[in-house]
């Protein structure tokens, strides 16, 4: 059996950000969150590394990879456009916005073909949880077999604003029974809570949640095809609506097309969704390097 891939998001707008975060230099060598990411997964035995993107930046982005990882890993790219498997469907032609992460994966449809991991470009996952998914992927992944690594809410906040998180709900074998990605969640007087619509609802601390560390058979990528369809009919005319990830993981759990585990992690994470967040960001790689975690300069 081939080697597991890893999938990178990395096309989104950071619209919250500012700039493009996903090629930031946070390490103390001017390296990304990606290169941690990266190099841990080679540690874990992943063979190849599939990077969504956008086209208006792969020459830029290509020339700060390519050199660093050649020879380390094999790598492939995917460029994430409004129009990809929309052709024939009834969309607002203003629509400006991507139309999210499981569209992103989707166009890794014929580049994909075997078991991988999904991760987001701008999140810190520790290394733990890449050999997490590695065993899973090897040895228990398949077309009826999912899994969400699950880590605990409350080490996942930003003290600088919202964030979006797909919020599980387990069974006692761990198996996931409904995911929700709740967009605006937030400590309020002491108490994690989501809003939605004017309405705040309480989380509680250890609440297991997607960072968009999950793990895949190949077929997935075809559900997403099938799923967007359906989202372009009921959502496709409006200007801001998101086909996500976990929306997919939940049908495939829904509808009794196989189980999603969800792998309880207790691997560090930490990521860059505001402006602000860069200085804590750079103070946890700057401790995990003095740790000896990772070697000085990465590459």
């Amino acid at each position: 059996m081939s080697a597991p891939t890893l999938v990178i998001l990395a096309a989104g707008m950071a619209s919250r950000y500012g700039s493009q975060k996903q090629t930031e230099g946070f390490g103390p060598h001017g390296e990304t969150i990606m290169d941690y990411s990266i190099y841990d997964a080679i540690r874990a035995g992943f063979g190849k590394v599939v990077f969504i993107i956008r086209a208006d930046f792969a020459d830029a982005f290509k020339a700060s990879f390519e050199p660093k990882l050649n020879g380390k890993i094999k790598t492939e790219y995917v460029f994430q456009s409004l129009d990809k498997y929309t052709q024939g469907k009834n969309v607002n032609p203003e629509r400006a916005k991507p139309w999210g992460t499981a569209h992103a994966v989707l166009c890794t449809k014929g580049v994909v073909n075997e078991p991988f991991a999904v991760i987001n470009a701008d999140d810190y996952y520790g290394k733990e949880a890449f050999v997490q998914a590695y065993n899973f992927l090897t040895a228990e992944c398949n077309d009826k077999t999912y899994c969400i690594l699950g880590y605990e809410l409350s080490n996942t906040l930003s003290e600088n604003g919202t964030v979006s998180r797909g919020v599980c709900s387990i069974d006692s074998n761990n198996v996931l029974t409904q995911i929700n990605e709740r967009t605006k969640i937030y400590r309020k007087d002491g108490q994690i809570v989501f809003e939605e619509d004017g309405v705040l609802t309480p989380l509680n601390e250890d609440t297991r949640v997607s960072m968009n560390f999950m793990c895949f058979a190949p077929n997935f990528i075809d559900l997403c095809e099938k799923e967007f369809d359906l989202f372009l009919e009921k959502q496709g005319q409006e200007l801001k609506s998101e086909f996500y990830i976990p929306y997919v993981t939940g049908q495939f759990s829904s509808k009794g097309l196989g189980n999603v585990k969800v792998i309880p992690t207790n691997a560090k994470w930490f990521g860059v969704t505001y402006k602000e967040d860069a200085p804590g960001v750079k103070q946890s790689i700057h401790e995990l390097v003095n740790s000896n975690v990772y070697p000085q300069k990465l590459w």
